[in-house]
């Protein structure tokens, strides 16, 4: 038990370290993301006359903000689940039929993350077709945005999905052994519901 503890607890510090800097990053892509969505329906109604970006500029944020803030979703239990076989069981078993869905979960999400990086090696390959940065105050003109930071918000948010499943599991474990233990516990979600 003790082995899985010292495991457990630095990893439960750095998911809520990374999870906060993401839930911070997620809220600045989607205010920013509203605003370009603004800006657009302003250009596009009010003066005719569309503007190129707005449209990539905004689903590249939304990716993003869906990448970041996933993992604190699937962390506070914010995913759709059916609970009620999990539920009917023993506590034991229940928690046994938790553990078997946790561990086929970081299957599917360590494939992810690999399917993820590999299309991120693609995206290296091709450029937004109107997403440009104007860097013609330091002489190199136009640059275009390669999608791979696009698609680098799939293995960025996997990879931490994939943190929050392996303390999600442990905690599991942890309270198999014993249902009496001091597990750590994500205080930014006891702030939020209290809020």
């Amino acid at each position: 038990m003790s082995a899985i503890l010292i495991v457990l607890r630095p990893l439960a510090l750095l998911n809520t370290f990374l999870l906060r800097i993401g839930r911070h990053a997620a809220w600045m892509a989607m205010a920013l993301m509203v605003l370009i969505i603004m800006l657009q329906v302003i250009f596009r109604y009010v003066f005719n006359n569309a503007l190129a970006w707005p449209d990539e500029a905004a689903r590249f944020l939304m990716l993003w903000m869906t990448g970041l803030i996933a993992p604190s979703a699937y962390r506070w239990g914010g995913f759709v689940a059916i609970d009620m076989l999990k539920d009917l069981l023993p506590l034991r078993l229940g928690s046994l039929l938790g553990l078997f869905l946790l561990l086929v979960s970081l299957v599917v999400l360590v494939y992810g993350f690999q399917l993820g990086l590999n299309h991120v090696k693609s995206g290296w390959l091709f450029n937004s077709s109107s997403l440009k940065i104007p860097l013609d105050f330091l002489g190199l003109g136009l640059v275009r945005v390669k999608l791979a930071w696009m698609y680098m918000s799939l293995p960025v948010g996997l990879f931490l999905m994939t943190l929050v499943n392996i303390e999600l599991c442990l905690k599991t474990v942890a309270h198999l052994i014993d249902p009496d233990a001091d597990l750590p516990e994500d205080h930014d979600r006891i702030l939020l519901a209290v809020e």
